[in-house]
Formats: structure tokens, C-alpha cells, sequence
């Protein structure tokens, strides 16, 4: 199971378990109550019949004045379980039948023990009936993932055929009418989609991260370089100091290219482009239009432009988790927008 779905099992099993187990507990202990008082009446009807042949060594019978008791109650006490009976042709006294509260507490804890064997055994049987029923709800969201995950392959592997034609094509043109920047654009953005394609298949087939030690520097200049023919009215300003991270470079890559692409994409005409490193800290700032929800926008299909559908900083979110890299977005609408990356927990120290 993937991670969504680890999640769905977690919350439909905690959710049913733990709603079956709280009814569980409030009938358990309204029943240990309705166990009680019917032991208690057992008890006070033991007596009554005591009181008539005395044959019931288990209880203590002692005589005493008659008060105020009322005859044929249970009384509680810390020490004892009483109750008074008259005696014939006495109006002076009056019978009093106890039982001690040490034989009382026995008899309570035998009941308590079996209503806790009962407890134990249905919980465990709740325990069992919620993972099965969290695993029948888990079905429908599968199914959902998996059709999905195949029509997203399918398009993907569609795309092979029109890319492969274009780089062909680009290639042809190339060599027949040179150097070309507006060559170099087509072939520049053919290469970007073919590693959307990639990083795409490798977000959905769920690869393990291979991470590697990059040169920040480097790395940066070289996602820049691929950008700025696309970009040419925008200024790209670099100052990275030149220092390692031990990450994955294609998720890394990833990350960049779409936090640079946006930041150029959404830019004004003659805007710039400032990438800087300070305190194990990348920030990305440009002047370009802002955001007005900042908090909003790692939301997926959530999105303030007509240009694109709303998922590029949702991926860029979740890579940022794999990575352990903490993203902090802040903007003002046209004034432009700042991301910082913190790469601390990326860096040797």
C-alpha cells in the first residue's frame, strides 16, 4: 500500500475501533452497575430467608435496639452489608443479618474479573471486525488509485511518440538552418516535458529516493540555464556560496524547475529572478505578480492564473517532505513572492 492508502486504513480503522470501543466502555460500565445492584439484591433476599431459619453461617446475626432502621433494606457501610428483620412478640428489638464488606468486595471482584474476560475477548473481537472493515473501505479508494495510476501511465507513454517526433524534428531543422535560439527553445522545452515525464512516472510508481551528493551551486546554474532561453526578458541573479547537499538530485532538480518556472512564468516583463544562499537557507524571489492566498497555494488544483492546472507546487510540496526540506513561501501581490528552502538536514556538517 501506498502512503495515501496507509492513511485512509489508519483513520477508517481508528475511527470505526475507536467509536465501537467507547459504546463498549459506556455499556460495560452501565452493565457492571446493573451487575451490582442485582448482587446486591440477591443479597438483601439471602438474607430475608435467613431471617427466617438462621441457617446461613456466611452472615453474622446479632440483636440489637430498635431505632429508626426500616426493615427489609440493604445498609452499606465501610465495614458491612446490614439489614433488619423483626422478632416476633419483641416490639424492643430488633434482628440485624450482616455480611462483612471484605466477603462483599470478594464477590464483586469474581463478577468484575468475568465482566472483564467479557470485555477483553469482545474488544479484541471489535480489534478484528475493524481492520476487516477498514480493509472493505480501502477497496473503492484503490480501485479508484490504481484506474487512475494507469490512465496517467497510458498518457504518459502516449506522449512518447509526438516528443520523439519533435526532438527529431528540431534536430533535422537544426542541421539545416544551424544554430538557431528559437531551435534551441523547442529543444530546451521538449527536454523539460520528457523530465516532467519522468519525475511524474517516478512520483506515481512510488521509487525509493536515491540520494547523492550535489554541488548547490552547480546544480542551481544549470536549472537557470535550461530556463532562460525560454525567458529571455527576465534577469536571472545568482549568489550561492559553493557548498554540498546529500539529497536526491532528480527530486531536487524537480523542485527547482518549478519553483524557477513559475517564478519566470509569472513575472513581469523585465522583471528578475534572485537566487540566493544564506544561513542553510536557498531563497528564490522575483518580482512577479504575488500570490494572494500563500497558504494556499500547496493546495492541489488550487491555483490564481489561468496558465496551468494546479499541481506543480503540490508535487513540489510533497518532494520537499521526501527530502526533509522545509518550504516557506511569502508574497505580496504585485510586489512578488519569496520561497525559502531550509536545506539544513541536508548538509554535512
Amino acid at each position: 500500500m501506498n502512503k495515501v492508502e496507509i492513511e485512509s486504513f489508519v483513520k477508517s480503522f481508528l475511527l470505526f475501533f475507536l467509536s465501537l470501543s467507547s459504546l463498549l466502555v459506556a455499556v460495560f460500565i452501565i452493565n457492571q452497575q446493573k451487575t451490582t445492584h442485582i448482587l446486591d439484591e440477591s443479597i438483601l433476599a439471602d438474607m430475608r430467608l435467613c431471617s427466617f431459619d438462621l441457617k446461613c453461617p456466611q452472615y453474622d446475626i446479632v440483636f440489637v435496639e430498635k431505632n429508626s432502621q426500616n426493615l427489609y433494606s440493604l445498609y452499606k457501610s465501610n465495614s458491612t452489608l446490614s439489614s433488619y428483620y423483626g422478632i416476633p412478640k419483641s416490639e424492643k428489638y430488633l434482628m440485624q443479618i450482616s455480611l462483612s464488606a471484605n466477603k462483599y468486595a470478594a464477590e464483586v471482584e469474581k463478577l468484575e474479573q468475568k465482566a472483564l474476560w467479557n470485555f477483553f475477548i469482545i474488544l479484541a473481537i471489535l480489534f478484528f471486525l475493524s481492520i476487516l472493515f477498514s480493509i472493505y473501505a480501502l477497496y473503492p479508494l484503490r480501485n479508484a488509485l490504481l484506474l487512475t495510476h494507469e490512465f496517467i501511465r497510458d498518457i504518459l507513454h502516449d506522449f512518447n511518440t509526438p516528443l520523439s517526433s519533435l526532438r527529431l524534428n528540431s534536430a533535422m531543422l537544426e542541421k539545416e538552418l544551424g544554430a538557431n535560439t528559437k531551435i534551441t527553445r523547442i529543444q530546451q522545452s521538449v527536454q523539460n516535458i520528457l523530465n516532467l515525464q519522468q519525475h511524474l512516472r517516478s512520483y506515481l510508481e512510488d521509487h525509493s529516493l536515491q540520494k547523492e551528493l550535489l554541488d548547490l551551486q552547480k546544480t542551481v546554474e544549470e536549472r537557470v540555464q535550461n530556463l532562460k532561453g525560454s525567458y529571455p526578458n527576465i534577469a536571472f541573479d545568482l549568489h550561492i556560496d559553493n557548498v554540498d547537499v546529500f539529497t536526491s538530485k532528480e527530486a531536487f532538480e524537480r523542485i527547482l524547475d518549478n519553483i524557477l518556472s513559475n517564478a519566470a512564468k509569472y513575472n513581469r516583463h523585465n522583471g528578475f529572478v534572485k537566487i540566493s544562499f544564506d544561513q542553510q537557507s536557498l531563497h528564490i524571489e522575483d518580482s512577479g505578480k504575488g500570490i494572494k492566498n500563500p497558504k494556499r497555494i500547496f493546495e492541489r488544483f488550487y491555483k490564481e492564473q489561468e496558465r496551468g492546472i494546479g499541481i506543480g507546487l503540490h508535487i513540489v510540496k510533497k518532494l520537499c517532505e521526501e527530502l526533509a526540506i522545509k518550504i516557506n513561501v511569502q508574497s505580496e501581490p504585485m510586489k512578488g513572492t519569496t520561497i525559502t528552502l531550509d536545506l539544513s538536514k541536508l548538509m554535512l556538517h
